[in-house]
């Protein structure tokens, strides 16, 4: 029960990573609430996990303020904020990414944890406590071709992460990341550019564990890196990826 008595908002918690760092976080004494885009998936998996949920665009800031005041409103002063919520492109040559999709991913990816962080972090700072993780990737650390554009939306991830964790340390307020390689979620066909046994062979032959990462996986090193026995880590990008980054 290592978050037992705090409070915690995760974005994109409706399925793969987000689901599996609520589901710990619930686990582990946390209430919670989870944020996504998808109304009816948001609404059945809170009703799984015991959770609050609301239906938030994390790339639109009107819906994020109303995201932060509903979480606000239900769970009182925010403990732990998780920016979970990601997409992808495709896998092709850099240059065939349409602008319309660049832009996609950077508003998901990037402009969701400015926006976040412009609407609940004053709090944080007010309170002289809290905890924020961001959900990076392998990809913003160890780069892997015809992805290249979601590689550098991840790295931005890392690096404002650090930024922010220097920011905001003064105030009692600490910010990590989480590097996961890819799991079992629906991002999977995306980075694989085709879910077929032939692939996955393939991507699994880089990770030395021999398996993708999993929502247990990231929910076990989210609720470590958000409790009170992490007190003393911030700025961390914490590589969750069977090896595959050495």
């Amino acid at each position: 029960m290592r978050l037992e008595g705090k409070t915690a908002l995760i974005t994109g918690g409706a399925s793969g990573f987000g689901a599996g760092i609520a589901r710990t976080f619930r686990a582990e004494g946390a209430r919670v609430m989870i944020a996504d885009i998808d109304a009816e998936a948001v609404e059945a998996m809170a009703g799984v996990l015991g959770a609050e949920f609301v239906v938030a665009d994390v790339g639109e800031d009107a819906s994020v303020a109303h995201m932060a005041a509903c979480a606000l409103g239900a769970l009182g002063p925010l403990d732990i904020l998780v920016n979970n919520a990601g997409i992808t492109h495709l896998p092709m040559p850099m240059e065939e990414v349409g602008e319309g999709e660049f832009d996609r991913v950077f508003r998901v990816n990037a402009k969701s944890v400015y926006l976040t962080a412009r609407h609940l972090v004053p709090e944080m700072k007010a309170r002289r406590r809290g905890a924020i993780l961001n959900i990076a990737s392998t990809a913003g650390l160890s780069p892997r071709a015809r992805l290249s554009w979601y590689n550098a939306s991840k790295g931005w991830m890392i690096t404002a992460t650090k930024s922010m964790a220097v920011g905001i340390a003064p105030h009692g307020v600490r910010v990590n990341a989480l590097c996961p390689v890819a799991g079992e979620t629906p991002l999977l066909k995306s980075f694989l550019g085709e879910d077929t046994p032939e692939m996955r062979a393939k991507f699994l032959a880089t990770i030395p564990l021999g398996r993708f990462s999993t929502p247990q996986d990231l929910g076990h090193a989210a609720a470590f890196l958000c409790s009170d026995e992490a007190a003393m880590l911030t700025g961390v990008a914490l590589e969750v990826d069977g090896g595959r980054c050495i």
